[in-house]
């Protein structure tokens, strides 16, 4: 027997599978960076220090709330900075 499928498209139209129309998520709270990304520089030790702990590791972006970009760059710049001895 073979398996039925399904050609009804109309059900997709925002609904869930009770039959209820489904209610929108609320969007993220976009983060707040009063930088650019030019600014995330390795030596601008300053900058830098807001996103390590005391032990010196580095931040995670769920508690930095930086973009996915501006965290790679803030690892980039942070491990360039223990290389030249700027920081710890």
């Amino acid at each position: 027997m073979p398996r039925k499928t399904n050609t009804d498209r109309s059900k997709r139209g925002g609904r869930n599978s009770s039959g209820r129309p489904m209610e929108r998520r609320t969007p993220r709270p976009q983060p707040k960076v009063d930088f650019t990304i030019d600014q995330l520089d390795y030596r601008n030790v300053t900058l830098l220090r807001r996103y390590v702990t005391d032990h010196g590791r580095i931040l995670l972006r769920k508690y930095t709330g930086l973009p996915a970009a501006f965290q790679r760059k803030l690892s980039r710049s942070v491990k360039r900075a223990r290389q030249m001895l700027l920081m710890k």
